[in-house]
């Protein structure tokens, strides 16, 4: 594999690092500032919410310049936003320094997969992607970890300068290992803007399928992190762990999601809806027991992997549903899904501060999840009856196309040129997308 993926891969362990290590530190944050616990909160919201904002603007923004360009300037913010993080005097300047690190989550990652699949010949082109995306699974294994015991033992600012640290260590691998010629006619998402511009982009979210994929992302990965977003403080409070646990704590989820991940991965292409099933099922019910079992230091220890590895089995099969059903923008949809993601981690960190602030206690952001989760699984449930419903039509239409005769005459025969730019090719099939 070229050394760039190197590059990369640090790049998407540092952004995974600096989004999830927040979560143990928000006790310490908190009484350095004086905040609430749910006010602290809001870096985890607000870290989201820039990830929303700025995947598919910043995405779009790539496709007219140099891909290693944006990649430096994305790490340039990314450096930035860390920075000012750990030197911040005051809890508003703070957040804005999370706000400035999450614009390059969505985009580095979105225009990082391309890169790397334009590096490698097209038969290995996944393990490259996969490559990538290793620094952000052994981010939560191992980086978040230690970012939370650092923080603990010697102080959260000390977390975060070591995190901005790494960010110019990616950025000076892109700048070294990444070649400048790193356009391919195959691989570049600039090809889909030339045949249909920004409204070709767009018109996929005009497919309810993609919209609703979309909607059990926000749902469904959300429901994992109303609980993951407060746990140090439910795990000191409510289940009477020491704050030096909640590190061993993390790991659990972080190997949970690690499993998870792959199983997801690997059962996505195979039943991609029963998978999403099973999942959100199971993370739902998981997460309701967790209400009562965080109570309990031996529940929550058995519980929390669980949780990480049902809520991250979700990953792969949803970011599939929705390229399943918006191949003709995949540039676009990939990048606003990462958005979606991020929106639903901060919608539940929103709703579990709402939970704590109302007094229902430790465990209530719990509750919460579950009730996101079920909401997924019911998306899920009307995207199959809507899918099935519509199925009818389609045969019809394709019988059609293949020579039936009508008021004008045969149809095109097999392979005929069916409008300008559009290749001959077989008879259309019907995309499931599971």
């Amino acid at each position: 594999m070229p050394l760039a993926l190197l590059a990369l891969a640090i790049g998407a362990f540092g952004i995974g690092a600096t989004e999830f290590v927040i979560m143990g530190l928000l006790p310490e944050v908190a009484g350095t500032f004086g905040v609430s616990i749910p006010t602290a909160g809001y870096l985890a919201t607000g870290y989201a919410l820039g990830v929303v904002v700025g995947a598919p603007v910043l995405a779009v923004a790539g496709a007219r310049i140099s891909r290693k360009r944006m990649l430096m300037a994305l790490m340039g913010l990314f450096i930035a936003g860390n920075a000012l993080s750990a030197v911040a005097p005051v809890f508003a300047v703070m957040l804005a320094g999370r706000i400035i690190a999450s614009l390059a989550h969505g985009a580095f990652f979105g225009i990082g997969a391309i890169v790397a699949a334009s590096l490698v010949a097209p038969h290995r082109r996944a393990g490259a992607i996969a490559l990538m995306f290793t620094g952000l699974t052994v981010a939560n294994v191992v980086g978040v970890p230690l970012g939370t015991w650092l923080g603990q033992q010697v102080s959260w600012r000390a977390t975060f300068a070591v995190i901005a640290g790494i960010g110019v260590i990616a950025l000076a691998g892109v700048a070294a290992l990444v070649p400048h010629g790193d356009r391919s006619p195959d691989t570049d998402a600039a090809a889909t803007s030339r045949s249909g511009g920004l409204r070709g982009e767009l018109a996929a979210f005009r497919n309810a399928q993609v919209l609703l994929a979309m909607a059990m992302t926000v749902l469904g990965f959300g429901g994992v992190f109303a609980a993951v977003t407060y746990l140090a403080p439910m795990m000191t409070d409510a289940a009477g762990y020491a704050p030096g646990a909640v590190t061993w704590l993390l790991v659990l989820f972080g190997l949970g999601m690690l499993i998870g991940n792959l199983a997801g991965g690997r059962y996505a292409d195979r039943a991609l809806m029963p998978m999403l099933y099973v999942s959100l099922g199971g993370l739902a019910v998981l997460l309701a027991l967790f209400t009562v079992a965080a109570h309990h230091r031996a529940g929550a220890a058995i519980l929390l992997p669980l949780i990480g590895g049902f809520g991250f089995a979700t990953v792969a099969p949803l970011q599939k549903r929705v390229l399943d059903h918006a191949a003709q923008a995949p540039t676009l949809a990939s990048a606003v899904n990462i958005g979606a993601f991020n929106l639903g981690n901060a919608l539940a960190a929103w709703l579990g501060g709402v939970a704590l602030g109302a007094g229902f206690g430790p465990t209530s952001p719990n509750a919460v999840g579950a009730a996101m989760a079920l909401a997924a699984l019911a998306l899920a449930v009307a995207a199959t009856v809507l899918e099935r419903r519509d199925k009818p039509a389609r045969p019809e239409r394709d019988a059609c196309r293949e020579g039936a005769a009508g008021p004008e005459g045969p149809a095109e025969p097999e392979g005929a040129a069916v409008g300008p730019g559009v290749s001959p090719g077989p008879p259309s099939t019907v995309r499931s997308g599971g």
